[in-house]
């Protein structure tokens, strides 16, 4: 199935010349879905992870569903002041400011394996303050998944070093 193809491109959201891309199209789809999920499931069998990070939000969805289906447990990386008990935060740079994304201090531990899972790579900022908390965490990053790449904003340059899967690829106007 043609993944791109569900993708809906929405013009000046959320700000003039910014075009979006809607994963909501592709959800609305089960067999999509179900593709995703089970070609990821796939591409991790027999690679030791042990858990699958998600980045928030729209992340929780994909990585949220992966660790199900794999029988993994799932860790949330979520924006400052969101999680409940104690933290570690690391701070990255947006287009306009800065801001912070944070990981239970008991989240994962040496001997982890996990997947970082997100929706999108644009910039590639957000994903890499949670490789660096998970990093500073003492686990392994085995895989960086998304399932839309904008491929003209470089995002991968950000992650360099990291293994990083996306299943689509755009390229955007800057």
């Amino acid at each position: 199935m043609d993944l791109a193809a569900l993708i809906r491109n929405v013009p000046d959201f959320p700000k003039p010349g910014i075009q979006f891309k809607d994963i909501t199209t592709l959800l609305k789809s089960g067999p999509a879905l179900q593709q995703v999920v089970d070609g990821w499931k796939e591409r991790y069998a027999g690679k030791n992870i042990t858990a699958i990070v998600g980045a928030d939000a729209r992340g929780f969805i994909f990585g949220g569903a992966l660790a199900y289906a794999m029988g993994l447990p799932f860790i949330p990386a979520r924006k400052k002041g969101k999680l409940p008990a104690e933290t570690i935060g690391e701070e990255f740079d947006l287009e306009y400011g800065a801001d912070c994304i944070e990981m239970h201090v008991d989240a994962l531990g040496a001997g982890d394996r996990v997947v970082l899972v997100d929706d999108l790579l644009a910039t590639g900022g957000t994903m890499a303050a949670i490789a660096t908390l998970v990093q500073r965490l003492g686990a392994e990053i085995a895989d960086v998944a998304f399932v839309i790449e904008l491929t003209t904003l470089n995002g991968r340059a950000k992650l360099a070093g990291l293994p990083v899967h996306s299943l689509t690829e755009f390229e955007v106007e800057e």
